[in-house]
């Protein structure tokens, strides 16, 4: 660590682990909250009148999406920051996988801002009529979800990297990267069962995804409340330090 870093590791790390605990909270509110309120699975003109009736609430969850994408950013450098030293080649993979699912998540929110334009009242769109333009917005939703589910196989990747780095570090509970290991199997294994076998991961969802719940609460929460002890006086046993 240089020696900025080593003044002032844990304020770093702390607003990283802040950051992270917004995300959650903001991820949470948009699936349940907004869409899980909105969006009637299996029903186009149910799920396009309740988007017309609430418009700012499906806009509101859509900013709090985007707020999510751009906390990503420093959440991401915090991480790779702290966790370098470990091992740097790992570390930059997980990086760059990271950015790679927040470019795909934020572009993804233009599946959800298309509904908006399809179900006003524009006079462009009188080509349509209101059954055809309801069947097009829920598809968009639908998009939605399978970019989601594309964009988390890149953070299942970043999952097990950080996982692996944590368990090495020496500086952080080796319990919080099998914790984040065991959450980037589930990211995977969901993901490809959404697109390879919906029907199974209809069987799959949400219980898959509590084991990620945790594994990320935790780790964020430790991030806030106890920080990292300066890598510089903890022993590990980096691999490849020559990456």
């Amino acid at each position: 660590m240089n020696t900025t870093l080593r003044l002032l590791p844990n304020r770093y790390i702390r607003l990283g682990g802040i950051a992270y605990l917004i995300i959650i909270i903001a991820g949470v509110l948009g699936e349940t909250f907004v869409r899980g309120t909105l969006v009637v699975p299996g029903d186009a003109a149910a799920t396009a009148q309740r988007i017309t009736e609430s418009p700012q609430l499906w806009r509101a969850g859509i900013g709090g999406d985007l707020l999510m994408h751009l906390l990503d950013v420093p959440v991401m450098f915090v991480l790779y920051i702290l966790l370098k030293p470990v091992n740097r080649g790992v570390a930059l993979m997980s990086l760059l996988s990271n950015v790679v699912q927040t470019a795909v998540l934020a572009l993804n929110k233009l599946n959800l801002l298309l509904p908006l334009f399809l179900l006003n009242k524009a006079v462009y769109l009188n080509a349509l009529d209101l059954a055809e333009r309801q069947a097009l917005a829920y598809v968009f939703v639908r998009a939605h979800n399978y970019g989601f589910g594309i964009g988390l196989l890149f953070f299942g990747v970043t999952c097990l990297g950080w996982g692996y780095l944590i368990r090495r570090s020496g500086y952080l509970p080796r319990v919080l990267g099998t914790l984040m290991q065991v959450a980037g199997l589930c990211y995977l294994v969901n993901s490809f069962a959404l697109i390879i076998a919906p029907p199974v991961a209809d069987l799959l969802t949400p219980f898959i995804l509590l084991p990620p719940f945790v594994a990320e609460t935790a780790l964020a929460g430790w991030l806030v409340v106890k920080g990292a002890t300066d890598p510089a006086r903890q022993p590990h046993r980096p691999e490849l330090a020559s990456a």
